[in-house]
């Protein structure tokens, strides 16, 4: 199974990121390589607990913006 997940380097140093479904819950890592093993094991408690809000519905879109 493949999630997209949104990241970004942290001031402090580190990784912090989300998966894109569950936005509400973060984790971070030393490096995005942690980030992601984090990722992982955030979806597994997330599934395992069952305690969660209901998935953010993937959909995207395109909006034009004068410049």
């Amino acid at each position: 199974m493949n999630l997209s997940y949104t990241f970004w380097e942290a001031k402090e140093g580190g990784y912090i990121g989300y998966l894109n479904q569950y936005p509400d819950y973060w984790t971070q890592g030393d490096n995005v390589e942690e980030l992601e093993k984090m990722l992982a094991s955030l979806y597994d408690d997330l599934i395992q607990f069952n305690d969660l809000q209901p998935a953010v519905p993937e959909q995207t879109g395109l909006i034009a913006i004068a410049v």
